[in-house]
């Protein structure tokens, strides 16, 4: 027999992502059920509401509630040259291929608080590609653009930031890209002078820029299947011919509408490329 009251929250947890979307255009509708609820019932008992409609309730009617809501349901875990041998393989295995273009524009979607932005602006630089690199940043989540922006982070952070590098096969200090001061780390403002930072959804918004290579990692496992196909064919547009896709490590396109229009260039990586 069902439990009448897991009815009625999973009643008021739609409604609530339904609410928010239509008032506020924040489409959260085919993410991960599971994920999207503990993340809502983090959210309320935050908040301290009873019930998923009591937050509704709030969020509706004080519109500055809504950015801290987003930053619950978004996810801003992350870490500068995250999985090193992701980014090893992009400096040894991708970047000799877009040496052969003349110009570049890279897309990180999802870049929450920009430690994968950071990341491959260094790398870039390293490389000696970053005169005719763009990079274009985006996230749903505002807050998280502008801390992005801002580049500064704990410095109790920076250990971990700089084995990574130095395993992703750095060629130079991370100290060299940072000033530290007042227990935090500022990056340099010349690594994102070439960046666009923009808020974009991955559900409902559209291709905006023709790029040689896409990073969205440990951003698809939130999306629900249907969610997962939008956003690959978003990527597979945004894609020139050949032009890569950076996947997380627990991310795949083997169940993927579009798989057919990638092949596996690094299967332990997840770095894929768009057939011509």
């Amino acid at each position: 027999m069902k439990n009448l009251s897991d009815d009625t929250e999973a009643i008021e947890l739609d409604l609530l992502v339904q609410a928010i979307f239509r008032k506020y255009h924040y489409d959260f509708r085919d993410y991960s059920a599971a994920s999207l609820k503990r993340r809502l019932i983090q959210a309320r008992e935050h908040f301290q509401c009873r019930t998923f409609s009591a937050l509704q309730e709030r969020v509706m009617h004080d519109a500055n509630l809504l950015p801290e809501l987003v930053g619950f349901l978004t996810i801003q875990v992350s870490e500068m040259f995250r999985d090193p041998g992701f980014f090893r393989a992009v400096r040894e295995q991708v970047v000799p291929h877009l040496r052969t273009y003349p110009s570049l524009k890279i897309w990180v979607a999802g870049c929450s608080s920009g430690e994968e932005l950071y990341s491959l602006a260094i790398l870039f630089r390293e490389e000696g590609l970053e005169e005719r690199t763009m990079f274009y940043a985006t996230d749903i989540n505002t807050e998280a653009l502008r801390k992005a922006e801002a580049g500064v982070y704990d410095l109790e952070r920076i250990s971990l930031f700089t084995a990574n590098h130095q395993k992703s096969g750095g060629k130079s200090s991370l100290s060299d890209y940072y000033t530290a001061a007042y227990g935090a780390a500022v990056f340099d403002k010349s690594l994102r002078r070439r960046t666009v930072f923009s808020d974009h959804t991955l559900a409902s918004d559209a291709v905006f820029a023709e790029v040689h290579l896409v990073c969205c990692r440990n951003v698809l496992i939130y999306f629900n299947r249907e969610l997962q196909d939008r956003a690959v064919g978003l990527f597979k547009d945004s894609l020139v011919r050949r032009g890569f896709l950076g996947l997380g490590s627990k991310e795949s396109l083997h169940f993927s509408a579009h798989a057919g229009d990638f092949a596996e260039f690094s299967r332990e990586q997840r770095l894929y490329q768009k057939r011509q």
